[in-house]
């Protein structure tokens, strides 16, 4: 037998009304932002919020601050419907698809900016993304009054932007990390990966084997910069046009590193078939 949607919300008058509503229960609230285009990445993170919460808030909104090309804005994918059919089986309570100007009203002349984290990595080749990352995160948080909110792995950078808004704004709402979901292969899943050709697709799966391999290496104690001159080298060998970056940085605060003396994160960005990918694993001391 189907399970129906989850109920959709759409301004926020509405939302606020239901999780205060939830909140006099004396109900947990968690909460997962997308974009939409759920995968099974996403769906984790909504089954994390599940088990760690009372109730359930799956945002979707395709956020114009965060995208550097109108272009990639407009082809971004949308499709609500689908969406709700894949978070149907999950018992999500409602799903919040706000108007742009349920987000950004008239006259909205307020940006969020976050220091320290946001430099270099992606923050370099994307100008003002973090900006609107921050800045719609936060009016997230404080439009539904969650208590937990759930970001994946794979775009690291941005789930520790994400922990010191947070923090530093005093936004009363947990912040909780989930592990990289992967294909069979290895691929880190995204919503980009459908915009690869097929034998792209082949290819892709060397990005994360080529970081396993430099991962190996540098807990073996090679050095860190030949070790990531190498790395970068296979992954053009292995078909992608070009590395954005590869850098071991710290897993607090990512700060660049050149020897691994204390929790890090090897990171990547790289182009394949015209399409953009990252990834990034732990590597320990």
């Amino acid at each position: 037998m189907s399970v129906a949607p989850p109920p959709i919300i759409r301004s926020v008058a509405e939302l606020r009304a239901l999780t205060a509503t939830w909140h006099r229960a004396g109900e947990r609230i968690g909460l997962v932002p997308t974009m939409g285009a759920l995968h099974a990445g996403h769906l984790s993170l909504v089954a994390a919020a599940k088990a760690a919460a009372d109730r359930v808030v799956v945002t979707i909104f395709v956020n114009p601050r965060q995208f550097n090309d109108p272009e990639d804005y407009a082809r971004y994918p949308r499709t609500e419907a689908s969406d709700a059919e894949k978070l149907a089986p999950f018992g999500v309570d409602a799903v919040y698809v706000p108007a742009p100007d349920q987000v950004y009203p008239d006259g909205f002349a307020t940006t969020v900016s976050v220091a320290g984290v946001t430099e270099g990595l992606c923050g370099a080749s994307r100008p003002g993304h973090f900006d609107g990352v921050a800045t719609v995160v936060a009016k997230l948080f404080l439009q539904s009054g969650a208590d937990i909110a759930f970001f994946g792995e794979k775009d690291y950078q941005q789930l520790q932007l994400v922990k010191r808004l947070a923090r530093d704004l005093d936004i009363p709402i947990e912040v909780a990390g989930h592990p990289t979901v992967r294909e069979a292969d290895g691929l880190a899943l995204s919503s980009r990966n459908a915009q690869l050709s097929t034998s792209a697709r082949q290819m892709a799966p060397a990005l994360y084997a080529a970081l396993v391999g430099a991962a190996g290496r540098i807990r073996a104690g090679d050095a860190v910069p030949g070790v990531l001159d190498d790395t970068a080298r296979r992954i053009t060998a292995a078909g992608y046009q070009r590395v954005e970056y590869l850098e071991l940085r710290s897993a607090q605060g990512l700060h660049p590193m050149i020897r691994l003396d204390q929790p890090a994160r090897l990171l990547v960005a790289a182009w394949l078939d015209g399409v953009r990918l990252i990834d990034n694993i732990a590597v320990g001391p």
